[in-house]
């Protein structure tokens, strides 16, 4: 009998949230929701709902996600990637692992999502059409017109394109339109079904990717033959070409958390607290207080600061780049 297994993808760095989010740190791990990571709330919000857990990580953080499950005594089948390929190999990984019939819930593990209502409606309404089939994409109804999110034209519940992150002016178009919705970059469909529409459409993915699991020891992957996977997101690799496509129009407020701007307004709504020009300090216990400044997060760690704009947080990438050229410890 079919299973609804959870694939849990933690190989996310975060470099949009450097300082805070580090190497040896990602940040899905970071405690700063109440004392819980977005990697440990993922794990509480998919547990009614699947009835395993696979873990999708890699050697940097594989010690991370095992001392959280295991603190929280939950049980899960661990798959180790040697090496980062992006999701396509990742997700086609997962389903190696399972019986082809089993339904894939595939989410990544650095998103906050709200109204667990909303959410469950739709995870049924995603798990119908995977065990009709259909490979699934969920898309968040946008609040507003962001620049970091890809999107997705529908009709119904038809998939009429994939948009990657728009300009501000483009994204407003988008939002006028009314028939967009954010990439909530989660996913649902039978494992079978996956790989047959990775084989069709990218087979050098699908039999390299097929080699690595057929070699993996324990759920650890092999260094060589993962270094000749091709590395390709799942978007591009299956759900922009399959005809097999449909999408979930989803009540459920959701963020990637993947800027300090989006991190900002968690907060703000979770009782943060900002003076009287939005300024916030993130990190700091020390009292802190900016004159001639607004709308400024200052991000405090040990190791480094930053000061930054809030309108500016998808710029912080270029930091990390940058000290990344430098091969800086700071990234550690």
């Amino acid at each position: 009998m079919s299973s609804i297994v959870h694939v849990l993808l933690t190989g996310g760095i975060g470099s949009r949230l450097w300082p805070l989010s580090r190497k040896s740190q990602p940040k899905q791990y970071l405690e700063l929701f109440n004392g819980e990571s977005l990697f440990e709330k993922t794990i509480i919000r998919n547990r009614n709902f699947a009835d395993r857990l696979l873990v999708v990580g890699n050697v940097d953080n594989c010690h991370l996600s095992q001392k959280i499950l295991l603190k929280k005594d939950i049980s899960y089948v661990d798959i180790v990637e040697s090496t980062p390929r992006n999701t396509a190999a990742a997700i086609a990984f997962a389903a190696f692992a399972v019986d082809p019939e089993d339904v894939l819930l595939v989410t990544p593990s650095d998103h906050i999502i709200e109204n667990e209502e909303a959410y469950e409606v739709a995870l049924k309404e995603a798990i119908g059409k995977a065990e009709e089939g259909y490979l699934v994409t969920f898309g968040v109804q946008p609040t507003k017109p962001e620049t970091g999110y890809g999107y997705i034209e529908f009709k119904n519940d038809t998939v009429l394109s994939f948009r990657e992150k728009p300009n501000a002016v483009t994204a407003k178009q988008f939002i006028a339109t009314g028939n967009f919705l954010w990439n909530s970059g989660m996913f649902c469909f039978k494992a079978g079904v996956f790989l047959e529409e990775l084989h069709k459409y990218q087979p050098e993915v699908f039999e390299k990717a097929r080699a690595t699991w057929d070699s993996n020891i324990q759920g650890k992957l092999d260094l060589e033959l993962s270094s000749v996977i091709p590395s390709i997101s799942v978007d591009y690799a299956v759900m922009e070409r399959s005809k097999k496509i449909k999408v979930v129009p989803a009540a459920f407020e959701w963020s990637d958390l993947g800027s300090f701007e989006s991190v900002y307004d968690y907060l703000l709504s979770t009782g943060e607290i900002v003076d009287a020009n939005g300024n916030m300090t993130i990190g700091c216990e020390l009292p802190t207080h900016f004159l001639g400044l607004k709308n400024v997060i200052f991000v405090h760690t040990p190791t480094a600061n930053l000061i930054l704009q809030k309108e500016h947080s998808q710029d912080v990438k270029d930091i990390y780049n940058q000290l990344e050229k430098e091969e800086s410890k700071l990234l550690d």
